[in-house]
């Protein structure tokens, strides 16, 4: 459990299902091609997991060197490293939250808290957020909220502006984007949109369905 997925609990027959079920963008429809004989490959290499893959795919070269010895394509093999990657996406720094104030970002950045990785060990119980409340001078309330945009972080393609829009939906944990109805998702943050103008790209139920599915890989280890 933490602040990412596990990766070495996804086994390779676990990512063929995930794979199948998974909308992919444009740059990553190579993926859907054979999809049980290309992993099978992988596997056969004595790769378990998908801790275990990044390690083999790790830069350019490895790339190189595995496709000789496997017969992948290097660009296929390049394309799954980074999907599987995003699993481990940057985290969100706290600074370009515009719901937080730049005296809380100061007094977080004070005791060594830049990001929202480096907040989540801190947020997991009332007894963490409490004692982070005295010793950053920061209240209840302002934990908690950065307690919620830290927790939406953690889905799969959710930048500081998108965690915020889910915060502000009703949708302001991880385990209720999991639980939701991609539809009715999109038409609320569609019309929270239209009302306040948050953002300007273009957000579609695809993409929804996108983000819960990603919610749903994740712990649920946050106490509220």
């Amino acid at each position: 459990m933490g602040y990412y997925i596990d990766l070495k609990s996804i086994s390779i027959d676990a990512y063929k299902e995930i794979l199948k079920t998974t909308i992919l963008i444009p740059s990553w429809k190579v993926l859907e091609n054979d999809i049980d004989k290309n992993l099978n490959i992988i596997k056969k290499h004595d790769i378990k997991n998908l801790d275990e893959l990044l390690i083999i795919l790790k830069d350019k070269s490895k790339i190189q060197e595995f496709s000789k010895k496997s017969g992948l394509p290097d660009n296929y093999l390049a394309v799954l490293k980074r999907v599987v990657n995003g699993y481990r996406q940057k985290p969100n720094r706290i600074k370009d939250f515009t719901c937080v104030s730049e005296d809380i970002v100061l007094k977080l950045e004070k005791i060594g808290i830049k990001n929202t990785l480096k907040l989540y060990e801190e947020i997991l119980t009332d007894g963490k957020r409490n004692e982070l409340s005295r010793n950053a001078g920061i209240g209840d309330n302002e934990i908690l909220k950065l307690t919620k945009l830290t927790d939406l972080s953690r889905i799969r393609w959710v930048n500081h502006t998108f965690a915020y829009v889910l915060l502000e939906s009703g949708y302001d944990t991880a385990e209720k984007v999991a639980n939701a109805n991609y539809r009715e998702l999109y038409e609320t943050i569609k019309q929270l949109n239209n009302e306040k103008k948050i953002y300007n790209a273009h957000i579609g139920v695809n993409d929804m369905k996108m983000i819960i599915e990603s919610a749903q890989s994740l712990d649920f280890e946050i106490e509220y």
